[in-house]
Formats: C-alpha cells, structure tokens, sequence
C-alpha cells in the first residue's frame, strides 16, 4: 500500500523574480482630474451665474446639473437643454452667451501643470480623466490646448460613462494602453477616487487648494519621486 502523498515544497520566488513583479505593478502613468484638481471656475459657480439670475442661481445651477448628467456620457446635447431652462427662468441673454461667459471660464492651475510636466519630464504618462459633455470639452481641447498637454484625453462623453462609474476608469485605461494598476489617478471628490480604486486603478483624493507639495507627497508615496518644480524668475 502506497504511503500518504507529501505536498512537494513549492520554491519561494526568487529576488529577480520578485523585482519583475513589482516593476510590473509600478505606477507608470498619472490620470489627472479636470475641475479641482488642473482648473478652477474663478469665484465659483454660483457666483458666475448671478448677473443673469441673482439669488436664484443655486437653484438655477442644480437644476440644469442634473440636466446635464446624460450629456456627460455622450448621450443629447447640453446647450438646448440649457437654453430652454434660461428661457423658463426668463433669461433673454442667448445661451451661447451665458455658455461661454460661465463655462468657458476656466482658469488653470498653474502648480499643478508644473507637476504635469515634471512627471513627463520623469518618464511618466500623464493623461487627462474628466467629467465633460462635448461643448466645455471642446473648448478645453482647443481653447486651452490640452491635446497639446496631455499623451491621453479620457473625456466622458467620448467614453460613453462618466465617473464615478468604474466602467469609465476601465475605459481610461484601455485607451491609455496599460494595466489599470499601473496608472494612479488623482480627482477632488472621494465617490471618484472610489470608483477608480474599484477599477483596479491606484487612486488618491486631492484638490489644488491643498497645495502642490501635498500632491507630491501623495505621489510619493507610491513610488512615484519627482522634484518639486522651481518657480520661475
């Protein structure tokens, strides 16, 4: 009668092997987020819409947001929907007026687009993951040259989800061409950063006014090291 079957001793990787495991799990890539984190609507937007609605446009701007939601994944066009709720709050302005006068009103981060091009600088990807329907988005493009800043723009509308759903992250990172761990994402609001860990991605929650040398601690800490930017003379 044969004997019990011992388990044959199973080698432990080797340090070759384990440093190729982690080189493959190593952050390559930074997704950046848009509104908080790269740029800012000056003042806010609350106050942006007050010349055209005073007190009203709290009200106004939640109304329309919500509005805005199937735009944001690509599905209708976002200035009739606006244009028709002008129209119920008895705004006589055109709506091409009010769009580029609020949300045409972008104002970069310079601090944080220093680190952008320091991590280029570094060797890393650095892409763009926002929230947009077409026509801000377009003018982010073009207006702001952020094809130009970016190796990858991930706009919701183009992907057809918008965060904080994980499917937009998935989509991110098959068109940035690499493994969801690989890429860190940085965005303002903490369903966002959620939603990106739950997509196999590395995530942290950070916005402007914080300060660069948070973020690049955070970066840090991730095996992500760069050099904080000097300011120029």
């Amino acid at each position: 009668m044969d004997g019990p079957v011992l388990a044959q001793p199973i080698d432990s990787p080797s340090p070759l092997e384990r440093a190729f495991v982690a080189r493959s799990r190593a952050i390559r890539h930074v997704l950046f987020d848009a509104d908080g984190v790269l740029q800012h609507l000056p003042g806010g937007w609350y106050a942006a819409m007050e010349p055209y609605l005073g007190d009203r446009a709290r009200e106004f701007l939640h109304r329309t947001w919500k509005e805005e939601l199937p735009t944001l994944a690509g599905d209708g066009d976002y200035l009739p929907l606006l244009a028709a709720a002008l129209v119920e709050y008895r705004v006589t302005t055109p709506v091409e007026a009010v769009f580029t006068d609020v949300w045409h009103n972008i104002e970069v981060i310079e601090e944080t687009f220093a680190l952008v091009g320091a991590l280029r600088r570094a060797g890393y990807g650095v892409h763009l993951g926002t929230n947009q329907e077409h026509h801000r988005a377009s003018h982010m493009r073009a207006g702001l040259g952020y094809d130009d800043l970016f190796d990858v723009s991930c706009y919701s509308y183009e992907l057809g989800v918008a965060k904080p759903d994980p499917g937009f992250f998935t989509a991110a990172a098959r068109r940035i061409g690499t493994a969801p761990e690989t890429i860190l994402f940085v965005d303002d609001l903490a369903k966002n950063v959620e939603g990106a860990r739950t997509a196999g991605l590395v995530a942290e929650q950070w916005d402007h006014e914080q300060g660069s040398d948070v973020l690049i601690a955070l970066l840090a800490k991730h095996g992500v090291r760069i050099t904080a930017p000097r300011p120029a003379d």
